[in-house]
């Protein structure tokens, strides 16, 4: 009797160390950042830009140039829903009163294979640009960014 129970202890002990135990991989993984990205076949995000602020003399260079920031700005939110923004935020309280309250904002990434889905001049002044990012290569920069993100650490 005493055997069985030390056989069933034995075998107790294995399973459950079992579960303890760590692996690692040492090609990065981006099946842990998937649940930040929607999951949708394609990521599309939209950009605007006013035309009369933009410095040029000639209205038709300002009308390119609107195109070209609102280009830019469907970028940065196909860069943020990728990887995500930097928030950097201050709050000062003095006598239990908020006297002051900052944030920052900030997005890095690299995105490559964009398609421009439509240019849309929206009223007088302004252009709506929209662009999407394929889920393929949604995968393919998390996976570069984590290989950028293990150098980066081991250096």
């Amino acid at each position: 009797m005493r055997n069985v129970i030390l056989g069933w202890s034995t075998l107790w002990v294995v399973i459950m160390l079992n579960g303890c135990g760590t692996m690692w991989s040492s090609e990065p993984d981006a099946s842990f950042v998937e649940p930040m990205v929607e999951r949708r076949d394609t990521l599309t995000a939209t950009g605007y830009a006013v035309i009369d602020v933009q410095p040029s003399d000639s209205a038709a260079q300002r009308r390119l140039l609107a195109i070209r920031a609102a280009k830019l700005d469907a970028y940065r939110g196909l860069t943020e829903q990728v990887y995500g923004q930097y928030l950097d935020s201050t709050t000062t309280v003095a006598d239990m009163v908020v006297r002051s309250d900052s944030f920052r904002a900030r997005v890095e990434g690299v995105v490559y294979g964009a398609n421009l889905v439509q240019i849309e001049p929206r009223g007088n002044d302004t252009y709506e640009v929209t662009m999407s990012l394929d889920k393929s290569i949604v995968n393919d920069l998390r996976v570069l960014y984590l290989e950028r993100a293990v150098l980066a650490s081991s250096s």
